[in-house]
């Protein structure tokens, strides 16, 4: 049996993915399963053990017809025999057509085989949608997704035994989604523990406006890939972020995470999911005060323990 996966981004969605990941590998123990995704995530679902190939063209813009045709023969030449589309977006939908009509299809796509039908749908988390999808296409085990293979070796940082994650980038489209990195420095220098900032190169200003309220605040900015930002959430006392990728993966590897949000995301839709995960909401985000989300971060530690 040949099945194929459609989850084409972001990371907070990516992470998100992997109980559902997890759950369809389970399903399908002998099949040959296919995951289509993009560039950027490829290299995290090829570390994973849910998937047998990870094509990483799924997103070919409309205007590229020779990449789109690339694509069409590639899905239809492989004969799947089920998908399970965990994009369900009107991109997605489409690919029925480039795969075929014979393969059953879970998603919203018109005339699929388990049309994941709710008119609700999305009006639920992320996860909920997703779970009660595969649900409909016969899936009912969920395991816990084990994440012990998202590891890496993280000694270069120099960390302290202990500290803990601030995560203040965010969708450089979106900076509404993002708290001030002023708010970020004020909270780390107001913490009884060191920070270390992680993000991309892009964040590197937020990371030295953070360096520079709080001096033994630590730059890991563009120097951490996927197994590295798992890692480090299972060694820090917690984690504060934006609605973001890394937030969302760290929150998942179990990392205790504090998930801050605006107006330009509602956490009922896409809150971090993970084993210990609080989040604020406050309209407008910048005026979020540093003492609030301490009181927020002490409440979390306290249930940890």
């Amino acid at each position: 049996m040949r099945v194929l996966v459609i989850k084409l981004a972001a990371l907070g969605d990516f992470a998100q993915a992997f109980g559902p990941f997890a759950a369809i590998r389970a399903h399908h123990p002998g099949a040959r399963i296919t995951l289509l995704t993009t560039r950027p995530y490829a290299p995290l679902a090829r570390l994973s053990p849910w998937f047998d190939e990870v094509w990483e063209d799924g997103r070919p813009s409309w205007t590229d017809i020779p990449a789109v045709l690339r694509l069409a023969r590639r899905l239809h030449a492989a004969g799947f025999d089920r998908v399970y589309d965990l994009q369900t977006s009107a991109r997605s939908s489409r690919y029925r057509w480039f795969v075929g009509r014979r393969a059953e299809w879970s998603g919203i796509a018109p005339g699929a085989s388990h049309p994941h039908a709710n008119p609700a749908r999305d009006s639920m988390h992320t996860v909920d949608r997703q779970r009660e999808q595969l649900e409909i296409a016969g899936i009912r085990d969920f395991p816990a997704p084990d994440l012990g293979w998202l590891d890496a070796d993280v000694a270069r940082f120099g960390l302290p035994e202990r500290f803990c994650l601030l995560v203040p980038g965010a969708s450089p489209g979106r900076p509404a989604k993002r708290w001030p990195a002023e708010s970020f420095g004020a909270l780390a220098a107001a913490l009884d523990l060191p920070a270390a900032v992680i993000g991309g190169p892009a964040e590197a200003p937020l990371a030295a406006a953070i360096l520079a309220a709080a001096p033994g605040s630590i730059d890991l900015t563009g120097r951490t890939g996927f197994a590295d930002i798992a890692t480090l959430g299972r060694r820090a006392a917690f984690c504060v972020g934006n609605d973001t990728g890394p937030t969302h993966l760290l929150a998942a590897c179990g990392c205790p995470t504090l998930a801050l949000f605006g107006e330009d995301s509602d956490p009922a839709l896409c809150a971090p999911r993970g084993p210990s995960v609080a989040f604020i909401r406050h309209m407008p985000l910048a005026t979020l005060d540093a003492a609030e989300v301490r009181d927020a971060v002490a409440a979390l530690r306290r249930g940890r323990n």
